[in-house]
This record gives C-alpha cells, sequence and structure tokens, in this order.
C-alpha cells in the first residue's frame, strides 16, 4: 500500500504542477483553491500516508488502509472537478462539492483511525 500511495501521489504532483503553470501562464487564478487542494491533499497528504504505510507494514494490509485508499482517491478527483465547476462561476455544483469533500474526509477518518490503531513506537 505504501508504493501505491506515492506513486498516486506522484500523478497528483505533477497534475498540480501543470494546472499552476497553466494559471500562470493564463494569468487566470481562478483555481488557485483546485491547485492547493491537489497538491496538499493530493502529492503531500498521499505521500506521506505512504512513507507511513512503508514503515509501518502491517498498518498497509488493513481493510482501513484500503477505505482509506479508495475514499481518498475517489472523493478527491470528484472535489476537485466540482469546486472547479462552481469556482468557474456554477454555484449549482456545491452539493458535489460537498459530496466529494465528505468522501475525502471519510478516507482520511479511516486513514487515522488506522493509525492511530496500527502504528506503534519501535523498541
Amino acid at each position: 500500500m505504501g508504493a501505491r500511495l506515492i506513486r498516486i501521489a506522484v500523478i497528483y504532483v505533477v497534475v498540480g504542477i501543470v494546472l499552476g503553470m497553466y494559471m500562470g501562464i493564463t494569468q487566470q487564478f481562478t483555481l488557485v483553491p483546485v491547485h492547493a487542494h491537489v497538491l496538499l491533499a493530493g502529492w503531500a497528504s498521499l505521500a506521506l500516508a505512504g512513507v507511513i504505510y512503508h514503515l509501518y507494514p502491517a498498518a498497509g494490509v488493513t481493510r482501513l488502509a484500503s477505505i482509506h485508499f479508495w475514499l481518498h482517491n475517489l472523493g478527491l478527483p470528484a472535489f476537485m472537478l466540482a469546486l472547479a465547476v462552481a469556482l468557474s462561476g456554477h454555484p449549482d455544483a456545491t452539493p458535489w462539492v460537498a459530496a466529494g469533500a465528505l468522501t475525502l474526509a471519510a478516507g482520511l477518518v479511516a486513514f487515522a483511525v488506522n493509525v492511530l490503531l496500527q502504528v506503534r513506537a519501535r523498541p
């Protein structure tokens, strides 16, 4: 699970970089919140989770690890797409923003519970 999360985190960092470059080139910064969330919730959070699962392999093989992976990686893209639509002048996308954010948050709660249950100090 650790390597899997690190690999998908790298995809998010590329998406974040491309979006940031696009905004800089076009001087259109409406999607800065999307850019920030992709880099923080995608790249940073998933890379860090991958490192944690690598260092504590027992945490990476639990059902909670799988739940975290799927909820995070279904919720984040849905959240970001809906947020981009909402920020582009379509407030009717707001319920979809909430649904994606809640899915992502549920994945992060699964991660937190998993870490609290599985990660122990090494002797």
